[in-house]
Order: C-alpha cells, then sequence, then structure tokens
C-alpha cells in the first residue's frame, strides 16, 4: 500500500475561507517516485514552456495571507444537487451539517467561489476504441475549450502505456492539438494512468491564496485494466488519501454482447469506486455520441461546487479511516463529496 501524508490543509485562519483540495506551499510536494510504472514523458517541442504554462506568477500583494502549521483541517468539495440533478448553488454554511463517524463536527470555513480547476484528461486510445476515437477526441476537445483561462488541464493517453501528451497548460490550443495526437492501439493500462495523474496533480502547488485550485481527473476507458503494472487497490488507496475528485466515463458497447461480459462488468466496479471514494460521478454511457454532454456536465459540477472545511474533534492520531457524510439543510436536496479521509498519524 502507497503511505502519502495526509492531504488536508495548515493554513492561517485568514486564509481559510478559501480553502480547496490542494497541499499547500507550506507542505513541500512529494519527491517523484520511482515505480516502475511511471509514464513516458512525450519529448516537448523546442520552446515549449514548463508545466504550469499559462499561468502567470503571483505578483507580491502587501495584504497577502500567509501561510503557517499549527491548523488541521479537513477540507472537503461538496456537489449539491435536487432531484432533478440540477446543481444549488445558493446555500450558505448554515445549511450545511458535516458528520465524521457520526459524530457532527463544527463548520469553520466556507466556501462557495468558482476556484480555479487543475485537472487531469485521460483518455482510452487501446484498440478497442479505434472507431470510437474521433467522437472522443472531439468531445474532449469541447470540453477543453470551456476551461478557463486560470484553469490547467494535462492532456494523458493510455493504451499498453501511458503517455503525457501536454503538460499542465492553460492554452486551449496546445490542449486541442495533444489530443488529436491520439491514436487507437495496444491494451488498457488504466491504473497505472490514473496512478501517474495523482502524482502530476499532486506537485500543481499553491504559492499563496490565489493560486489555490480544485483538483479533478476526467478519465475515459471502454474497457477493463489489461496491462497495469500497478494493481487496483493500490491506486485506489492512493486516490483516497489526494484532494482529487475522478470523475470516471465507462463507454458501453451497444453494437454487442460485450456490456454483460464480465470484463465490462469488472472495469464498471473500478470506475465506480475512483468516483464514488473520491467524491466524482461515474457515467457509463451506451454511445459515444454521448461523451459530448457528459463531459458538459463535468464542467459544469466543476463549476457549481461549495468547499467546507473543518477541524476534527477526533484529535487521535491513529491513521485510520474516517468516514465522512454531508447533510443539507433544505428538502430534497443531496450533497455530494467524498467518503472519508485518512487520519494523521503519530511521528
Amino acid at each position: 500500500m502507497i503511505h502519502q501524508p495526509l492531504s488536508r490543509f495548515t493554513i492561517v485562519l485568514a486564509a481559510a475561507a478559501a480553502a480547496a483540495s490542494l497541499t499547500l506551499a507550506a507542505q513541500p510536494p512529494s519527491p517523484v517516485d520511482s515505480n516502475p510504472a511511471t509514464a513516458r514523458q512525450a519529448p516537448a517541442p523546442a520552446g515549449q514552456p514548463p508545466p504550469a504554462a499559462g499561468q502567470p506568477p503571483a505578483q507580491p500583494r502587501s495584504q497577502q495571507p500567509s501561510f503557517r502549521a499549527g491548523i488541521e483541517l479537513v477540507s472537503l468539495n461538496v456537489t449539491v444537487t435536487d432531484g432533478t440533478q440540477k446543481y444549488i448553488t445558493d446555500l450558505s454554511a448554515d445549511d450545511f451539517s458535516v458528520f465524521e463517524d457520526g459524530v457532527k463536527q463544527d463548520v469553520t470555513f466556507f466556501n462557495r467561489t468558482n476556484l480555479p480547476i487543475a485537472l487531469a484528461l485521460l483518455l482510452d486510445t487501446s484498440a478497442s476504441m479505434e472507431t470510437k476515437l474521433p467522437t472522443a477526441q472531439e468531445a474532449a476537445i469541447g470540453f477543453a475549450k470551456r476551461l478557463r483561462p486560470q484553469d490547467l488541464a494535462e492532456v494523458i493517453d493510455f493504451d499498453s502505456r501511458v503517455v503525457v501528451l501536454q503538460s499542465f497548460s492553460s492554452n486551449a490550443p496546445e490542449l486541442e492539438q495533444a489530443i488529436r495526437k491520439t491514436s487507437a492501439g495496444g491494451s488498457t493500462s488504466l491504473y497505472n494512468a490514473v496512478y501517474i495523474a495523482l502524482k502530476d496533480l499532486k506537485k500543481v502547488v499553491a504559492r499563496n491564496t490565489d493560486e489555490i485550485r480544485r483538483q479533478a481527473i476526467v478519465v475515459l476507458s471502454d474497457g477493463e485494466d489489461t496491462s497495469s503494472l500497478l494493481p487496483f487497490e493500490e491506486v485506489l488507496d492512493l486516490a483516497k488519501r489526494s484532494e482529487t475528485a475522478i470523475y470516471a466515463i465507462g463507454l458501453r458497447n451497444a453494437e454487442g454482447p460485450s456490456t454483460s461480459m464480465k470484463g465490462f462488468k469488472e472495469a464498471e466496479f473500478v470506475l465506480r469506486q475512483f468516483a464514488q471514494e473520491t467524491g466524482g460521478r461515474e457515467f457509463f454511457p451506451n454511445q459515444v455520441a454521448d461523451l459530448a454532454a457528459i463531459y458538459t456536465q463535468i464542467s459544469d459540477e466543476l463549476s457549481s461546487q461549495y468547499t467546507v472545511g473543518y477541524t476534527s474533534k477526533n484529535q487521535r492520531r491513529d491513521g485510520g479511516w474516517r468516514r465522512i457524510v454531508v447533510r443539507i439543510g433544505r428538502p430534497n436536496v443531496i450533497a455530494r463529496t467524498k467518503q472519508g479521509y485518512f487520519a494523521p498519524t503519530a511521528h
């Protein structure tokens, strides 16, 4: 199992209202993992900017809040919908009740600002995607074009290998060009791809409150993992220790019996677990033509979330899993967030 530091904020109260799912600069990023599943980075063309391309450096500000150690917060990105799946965006902090292992917590920090996003866009390019890939590319390009100038995205394709075609950028033409480079062939290494995306997002570090970003992975696949070096349980554990929501799209084959085959059932279970454990969402369309609408739904959700923070009443530093439930004090609405987090450990 991978044992990562607890992915929670350690920030001063003045900055807590802007709390979001990102490791802050007060905590150095984890060293690059040496796992043999590490991606083969596509060579950058001459003059290509570094991974944070398009994101201007923050200018010094006299009133800039500072970060310091001492306050351990549990930070949640929360999506709230009604019975028709319409996003509810007019709630206040008093509408939220947070429970950790059944114990009600005091919501101390609340933010409904549409924060910038850092996301990894993962495309399955295995041989089974050959006829579907052109439509999938157009849908993914449409999603990339909806990103705002302050957002960052990277493009990863995976078949037998995992290739980062475009490192984090806010430049829509760069992202589009990377998506169009994808071509189908080989087997499916889904777990390796999710692992690498989680590691890459861990490196997107905020230097101040203006650079705090919500993090997400949007992954499209049409079948079970057949060639990853990493096991599902290890990658799921890493995802649960991150602050990254995973949006999983499992493309069913409506033209044949494969939808009911064991392989796709296993893939559906895996994608559902990734999404539900991290507070994302899973989709299982029957037609590749449905992808554009699904990417639009994901984009709308990422721009409609709340950030809710609290300091746990459980002071034990036992490294145990703590289950989280969020309830809303308004009838006929549902809150969705990650299912829990790992407690800190005593050093």
